[in-house]
C-alpha cells in the first residue's frame, strides 16, 4: 500500500530548505512513499490532506505559522502521523507559537560558535568540532541501533528542551575560557517522542548538505522518517 508523505520547506534560505529535502525525496519514493511538496506550513490547515498523510518531512527554520496551522498539524501527529526533520528546519522552526513548541519538545537558543580570538567574520565562526554521543537507549532503538558515536564540525545547537523526550544522543558545550557560562551543558542532539498516536524523530545535526551526506547523519535522518512515519 502506498504512503503519503508531505515535505513542508522554507524559511531561513541559509538552511537551503529546497536543495536539502530534495535529497531526500529518492529515499521517500524508493521507501513506497507518494511524495507531494509545500512550500510552508499552509498545508497544515488542510485537515483532509493532513488526514491522510503519513508522514510529515518538515524543514523550515524560523519563519512564522498561523494558530489553525499549528492545530492541523498538531491534530493531525496526535491522530497518527508521523513528524520528522533535522537542525533549524524542526528545532528552530515559528519560534513564537508556543504550540508547536510544546509538541516538538526542544528549542534551538544558541550555537556558540568558536572563541572570539579565532573567529574571521564569515559563517564558519558558528563551525565548532564536537562529538555526538548515543546514549544507552540508543543500543535498541530502531532510529540508532548499531551506530558509533561521531564527530563532526558544524554548528553545535545548545537547547531549551523538556524532560518527555526519548535522547538518543547528546552533545556538550565544554566551558571555555572567556564564555559566560562557567560548567559543560550537554543538550539533547536526537531525539524521539511520542505524541497521542503519532511518532515525532528529530534529528540535530543538518546545517548544509554536506553534514547531511555524512553517512551517520544521512542514515539517522532515513531511519527517522521511516519510525516516524505511520
Amino acid at each position: 500500500m502506498t504512503r503519503r508523505a508531505l515535505v513542508v520547506r522554507g524559511g531561513w534560505e541559509g538552511h537551503d530548505p529546497v536543495g536539502t529535502t530534495d535529497s531526500f525525496v529518492p529515499f521517500l519514493e524508493r521507501s513506497g512513499f507518494e511524495v507531494s511538496l509545500h512550500d510552508g506550513p499552509a498545508v497544515y490547515a488542510d485537515a483532509g490532506v493532513m488526514r491522510d498523510a503519513d508522514l510529515v518531512l518538515q524543514n523550515v527554520t524560523m519563519s512564522t505559522i498561523e494558530g489553525p496551522q499549528t492545530a492541523g498539524l498538531r491534530a493531525a501527529v496526535e491522530a497518527g502521523t508521523g513528524l520528522a526533520g533535522w537542525h533549524g528546519g524542526i528545532a528552530d522552526s515559528f519560534r513564537g507559537d508556543a504550540d508547536y513548541l510544546h509538541l516538538v519538545g526542544g528549542q534551538f537558543a544558541s550555537h556558540p560558535g568558536k572563541p572570539a580570538a579565532d573567529r574571521v567574520g564569515d559563517g564558519t565562526d558558528a563551525f565548532v568540532r564536537h562529538v555526538i554521543r548515543f546514549t544507552e537507549a540508543a543500543a535498541t532503538h530502531p532510529v540508532t541501533e548499531g551506530l558509533d558515536d561521531f564527530e563532526l564540525d558544524s554548528e553545535q545547537y545548545w537547547l531549551l528542551h523538556d524532560d518527555y523526550l526519548d535522547v538518543l544522543a547528546t552533545t556538550t558545550q565544554e566551558a571555555r575560557a572567556g564564555d559566560p557560562w562557567t560548567r559543560p551543558v550537554t543538550s539533547p542532539a536526537v531525539w524521539t517522542r511520542q505524541w497521542g498516536l503519532g511518532r515525532i524523530a528529530v534529528i540535530t545535526p543538518g546545517h548544509s548538505q554536506d553534514v547531511l551526506d555524512h553517512p551517520t547523519v544521512r542514515t539517522l535522518v532515513e531511519r527517522g522518517l521511516l519510525w516516524a512515519s505511520r
